[in-house]
């Protein structure tokens, strides 16, 4: 059984950083592209950000381009969300997630609890 747990969010002002990380289990981490998407208050979940299972590719969201920084620790089965100059839109319920193959063309396959993140201006 494939387990996801975030950790990392919490209280922030806008223009702070805040690092999200999502610890998995199993002994396949390193073989599927992993992803974060978050759902703000009233509104459906979306895609934030994704990575491969090498780290060759990564893909944003473009609101989150150039300020959300995705990564992966294969060693360590745990992926992150490096989350720089924060606004008060980033407010949502965060959730990593796994997809069912080495690249994220395909549809996510499991799903962690999710981490509240709440930015106040």
């Amino acid at each position: 059984q494939v387990q996801l747990v975030e950790s990392g969010g919490g209280l922030a002002q806008a223009g702070d950083s805040l690092r999200l990380s999502c610890a998995t289990s199993g002994r396949t981490f390193s073989g599927y592209a992993m992803g974060w998407f978050r759902r703000a208050p009233g509104k459906e979940r979306d895609f934030v950000a994704a990575i491969t299972w090498n780290s060759d590719l990564t893909n944003y969201a473009k609101s989150v381009k150039g300020r959300f920084t995705i990564s992966r620790d294969n060693a360590k089965n745990t992926v992150y969300l490096q989350m720089n100059n924060l606004k008060p839109e980033d407010t949502a319920v965060y959730y990593c997630a796994r997809y069912s193959g080495i690249y994220y063309n395909t549809d996510p396959e499991y799903w962690g609890q999710g981490t509240q993140v709440t930015v106040s201006s």
